[in-house]
């Protein structure tokens, strides 16, 4: 029987210990794709207590813990600290077989030193432990992310949002890892939201373009750009229920924008065309600046409304929704291929049944302007677990070519989230070893590094355009 969670943890055979120990453990971390805070990068921030930093803002965490009936006053309540870690430490007591198991224990192990088994019953030892922990100066929010060997890491932002902690971060030499922030203009395709008119106003604010058209809609968003690039920006983001296309004549657009500035909330077609216009419009204009673009699709949102009324949006109450609509996708990315002016782009489905659709997809798009131009995105939010993560490899793998996959990232708000990396090349390696133990691929130790060193890291760097950035 293995060590639980010991130094071979989910490793199964040799050649996956050798892959893992030799190369993958050892390669720093690019982080392109996160939402945590780059005011809390900027400031330094210092964490009181293992709460603060592990359960504060952690949807992930929060719905285990309703599942295991604790009342909303331990979770995003007023109750304090050291109770809601309590509740959570008898909440994981019972998530056998969850990734938050692992994951937990990881961080535990990795920045504090607990190489015990978290529970209730020792739940004011390991408080006790991580609050003198982080008393220490290396346990801040730039001291986390440099002992977790991250190189680059890209933050997630509104167009609206101000580049001042960014500009920050990059005057302060003395913090040697680059923070990038991400385009990430959801709230602009919006247009059926209550709130959507309040929002043109701060990108409005923002751009000092008076957003009185569609038309100005685009020149408020471009100028954004600007400022973003300038900030050191090469990657867009969006969050899609679907990736629609409806296409339709810029006069109609123009007209449904106006009728949006006149209070009335446009048609679920017209809604449907708008958000087709400005998507295909931001895509051209990726691909003019060298940008990737990703999208994220495929989750139903905020399905339990009282609890949305109450906490707001990102609290736990999302689920995956429907299948790929694959008719609209290819046909988006073939509007832009048309053109010319596909840029390089990331597809990540919540829904895994989508797997295969995306792998066979994206073999339709792929050219000579970059290696892997069309990608997947790694296994996403509910599937970024050993079962997940294995299957998206292997479809992956099946269908395309797995050696130029940019790999892992975190998704995470939450600065110990970096052990996640280790648990991905640690499900990588022993994938991939078991491939070789089987006599699947030649035991050739040169190109299994090369493919090995790649995923984790060498990829990335090479798509995004990051040479140079060390490691």
């Amino acid at each position: 029987m293995k060590e639980f969670m010991g130094r071979d943890f989910l490793l199964t055979t040799k050649w996956a210990e050798k892959l893992y120990h030799t190369y993958a453990e050892r390669m720093p971390i690019l982080d392109y794709h996160c939402h945590i805070s780059a005011k809390e990068i900027a400031e330094d921030q210092k964490f009181e207590n293992i709460t603060q930093i592990w359960l504060g803002g952690d949807h992930y965490k929060w719905r285990q813990m309703r599942s295991n009936g604790i009342e909303e006053a331990y979770i995003t309540g007023d109750m304090p600290d050291f109770e809601k870690f309590r509740a959570w430490a008898g909440t994981l007591e019972k998530a056998i077989g969850n990734p938050l198991y692992h994951w937990s224990h990881l961080e535990l192990r990795r920045y504090f030193g607990f190489t015990g088994h978290l529970k209730e019953e020792n739940a004011k030892e390991v408080w006790e432990l991580c609050s003198q922990k982080l008393r220490q100066d290396e346990m801040s929010a730039r001291g986390l992310i440099r002992a977790s060997h991250v190189t680059l890491l890209c933050t997630t932002d509104d167009p609206a949002d101000p580049m001042v902690w960014h500009e920050k971060i990059a005057e302060d030499k003395s913090f040697p890892v680059k923070v990038l922030p991400t385009f990430r203009p959801d709230r602009a395709l919006q247009i059926g939201k209550p709130d959507y008119l309040d929002y043109l106003e701060q990108l409005g604010a923002a751009s000092g373009v008076k957003v009185n058209s569609y038309q100005a809609l685009l020149s408020a968003l471009y100028g954004r750009m600007d400022a973003f690039a300038a900030a050191g920006c090469v990657i867009s983001d969006h969050g899609l229920e679907a990736v629609m296309y409806r296409p339709a004549m810029e006069q109609e657009i123009e007209a449904v924008f106006a009728k949006r500035l006149s209070g009335s909330i446009p048609k679920q077609t017209e809604i449907l065309q708008f958000q087709t216009a400005v998507l295909l419009a931001l895509g051209r204009e990726y691909h003019a600046r060298g940008w990737a673009m990703q999208l994220h699709y495929g989750c139903r949102r905020d399905n339990n409304q009282t609890a949305y009324r109450r906490l707001g949006p990102d609290s736990g109450f999302d689920c995956i929704g429907g299948g790929a609509p694959l008719q609209e996708l290819a046909d988006f990315l073939n509007a832009l291929h048309e053109t010319g002016q596909l840029p390089r782009t990331i597809l990540y489905s919540l829904n895994p049944n989508d797997n295969a659709v995306i792998g066979t997809l994206i073999g339709c798009f792929q050219d000579a302007s970059a290696v892997g131009k069309i990608q997947q995105g790694s296994a996403w939010w509910f599937n970024d677990h050993k079962k997940g993560m294995e299957e998206q490899l292997t479809s992956l793998a099946n269908l395309g070519l797995l050696g130029n996959f940019i790999g892992m990232l975190t998704d995470s708000r939450s600065f110990l989230s970096y052990a996640r990396h280790e648990y991905f090349r640690r499900v990588l390696c022993n994938l991939i070893g078991g491939w070789v133990e089987r006599g699947e691929y030649p035991a050739d130790e040169k190109a299994l590094q090369a493919i090995v060193c790649g995923i984790c890291y060498d990829n990335a760097v090479r798509y995004f355009g990051f040479e140079g950035i060390g490691g």
